[in-house]
C-alpha cells in the first residue's frame, strides 16, 4: 500500500487555503477534515443542523461487499405494476415531472449486466479503501467508533434465493474486489442469530464488513472538525455562488457574502440546484429511503439484511434500526406511512423478539441518485468549485475516501485516477 494511502493529503504550494463545505453531513464533513489535514482553513454551511440530512437515518453499514451501482439488471424484472405500488421495495409514484422522467429514463438504460459490470470496476478502487478510511480519522482522535459485523448475514426464505447474491459477490470478485462470502444452512443462521425465526431457510454469511452509529458518528466528525478551527455555520443556507477575483463568494440565505478560495458542493439530493450552473448536468434524484428502531429481547451480534424484501437491520445502542425501501419522490415530501407499513409486514414473518410495533424515531430521508448509479465528485466547469455527492445508499460508508479524494483533489488542482469515473461533467 503507498504512503499516499495511509496518509491525509499534503499541501501544494498555491493551493486555497480557505474553503467553504456546503452541506454538513457525511461527505462534506469528511472532505472539510481531510482538507484540516493539510492545514486549510475549512467553513461547513448547513441549512439545517450537522448530520440532518440523509446521513442520520442511514443503516450504517459498512459493506464494500455491498457497494454497487444501484441500476442492476434486477431492476427491470420489477415490471411497471411493482414499481408503481407504494408496497413495493422500490416504489415510483404516478405524477407529472420531467426531472423524474428524464433520470428514470437513464437508470433504465443503465440497468444491464454490461454497464453494471462497468460501474463496479468504478466502485472497486473506492471499495478497497473506504474501512481504511475510517481508520486514518480513528487513527487521528475521532472518537466515534466503527464495530466489525460478526456476523453479517444476509437472509432468504429457500436455498435457492441465495444463488443471486452469491453470483453478484463473485463477479465482484471477478471486477478485482477481495469480497468473501458464503452461503449458509437456516439452522446455521438462526443458531448464529436467535432474533432469526424458521421462516429464513438460508442465508449467505459475508466476512470483513462493519457498520456505525450514523446520528453519533457524524456528531463526533463535526467536533472533531470544529475542534481543529473550523467553522460550522448552522441553519443558514447557501443559494448562490458567485466569482469574486481570485476567489468565490458564498452568498447565504440571511443576505451574507463570504469570500473563498474554493468551494467544495455536497449537498445531497439538491446538488443539482447549485452546481449545475458549474457544468454539472446529471439529474440527482431523491432515492428516499426509511426508517425506525425497535425494542428486542435480545439485540442480533451484527446487521441482518433481507435481500429481496430490501430492509437492513442494524443494532445501534439499545434499539434495533429498521431500514429499507427505495422511493423516488420529490425530496422535502412528507414521509407516507405506507411505506413503514410496507417495511414492517416485509421483516416481521423473519424476526422473532422484535416488537415492530414499538416504533421509534420514524424517518424519511433523501439519498441522492444518480441515473448511473455512481457518484459525482471532483472538480467542475469552475477550477474553484467542486462537488461530492450523488452516492445513492453509499453515502456513509464512502463519505471518508470520498473526502480523501475531494481534497485531494482541491489541493493539487486535479483530481486522482479513482475518481475519473466520477466526473461530474460527464
Amino acid at each position: 500500500m503507498s504512503s499516499s494511502h495511509q496518509h491525509g493529503p499534503k499541501f501544494v504550494a498555491g493551493s486555497p487555503r480557505q474553503v467553504a463545505v456546503v452541506g454538513g453531513g457525511m461527505v462534506g464533513l469528511a472532505t472539510a477534515w481531510f482538507l484540516q489535514e493539510a492545514g486549510v482553513q475549512i467553513t461547513v454551511y448547513e441549512r439545517d443542523s450537522v448530520g440532518a440530512g440523509a446521513s442520520w437515518g442511514n443503516a450504517g453499514w459498512l459493506t464494500p461487499a455491498l457497494t454497487v451501482p444501484l441500476p442492476e439488471p434486477a431492476v427491470l424484472r420489477y415490471g411497471l405494476r411493482a414499481v408503481f405500488s407504494p408496497r413495493s421495495p422500490v416504489y415510483v409514484p404516478l405524477r407529472a415531472d420531467a426531472t423524474l422522467l428524464r433520470f428514470l429514463t437513464g437508470f433504465v438504460g443503465h440497468s444491464t449486466a454490461r454497464r453494471w459490470r462497468a460501474g463496479m470496476a468504478a466502485y472497486g478502487p473506492l471499495n478497497e479503501r473506504a474501512l481504511e478510511a475510517f481508520d486514518v480519522l480513528a487513527a487521528a482522535g475521532v472518537p466515534a467508533v466503527t464495530h466489525p459485523a460478526r456476523p453479517f448475514l444476509a437472509c432468504f426464505r429457500r436455498e435457492r434465493e441465495t444463488e443471486r447474491l452469491c453470483a453478484e459477490l463473485e463477479a465482484i470478485r471477478d471486477a478485482g474486489q477481495d469480497v468473501r462470502g458464503h452461503p449458509i444452512t437456516g439452522w446455521r443462521a438462526r443458531a448464529m442469530e436467535p432474533a432469526l425465526t424458521d421462516q429464513v431457510g438460508a442465508a449467505v454469511q459475508i466476512s470483513g464488513q462493519r457498520y456505525l452509529h450514523p446520528p453519533e458518528f457524524v456528531r463526533s466528525l463535526a467536533l472533531a472538525v470544529r475542534s481543529r478551527g473550523g467553522e460550522l455555520v448552522e441553519g443558514v443556507g447557501v443559494v448562490d455562488l458567485q466569482h469574486a477575483g481570485d476567489g468565490i463568494s458564498v452568498v447565504t440565505s440571511t443576505g451574507e457574502r463570504q469570500r473563498h478560495d474554493a468551494v467544495v458542493l455536497a449537498t445531497g439530493a439538491e446538488l443539482g440546484r447549485l452546481a449545475g450552473r458549474f457544468g454539472v448536468r446529471q439529474p440527482v434524484q431523491a432515492g428516499r429511503g426509511y426508517s425506525f428502531s425497535v425494542p428486542v429481547e435480545r439485540m442480533p451480534c451484527g446487521p441482518l439484511y433481507f435481500p429481496a424484501q430490501r430492509v437492513a437491520c442494524t443494532p445501534l445502542g439499545g434499539r434495533l434500526r429498521v431500514a429499507g425501501m427505495m422511493e423516488f419522490r420529490r425530496h422535502g415530501a412528507p414521509l407516507d406511512p405506507r411505506r413503514i407499513t410496507a417495511i414492517v409486514d416485509a421483516v416481521r414473518p423473519f424476526l422473532t423478539g422484535v416488537d415492530l410495533d414499538d416504533r421509534r424515531n420514524e424517518w424519511v430521508g433523501s439519498r441522492p441518485c444518480t441515473p448511473d448509479g455512481l457518484p459525482l465528485a471532483g472538480v467542475t466547469a469552475s477550477p474553484r468549485v467542486f462537488v461530492a455527492g450523488g452516492h445513492g445508499m453509499w453515502g456513509i460508508a464512502l463519505g471518508p475516501i470520498t473526502g480523501q479524494l475531494i481534497a485531494q483533489a482541491v489541493l493539487k488542482g486535479e483530481a486522482s485516477p479513482e475518481l475519473a469515473p466520477f466526473d461530474p461533467l460527464r
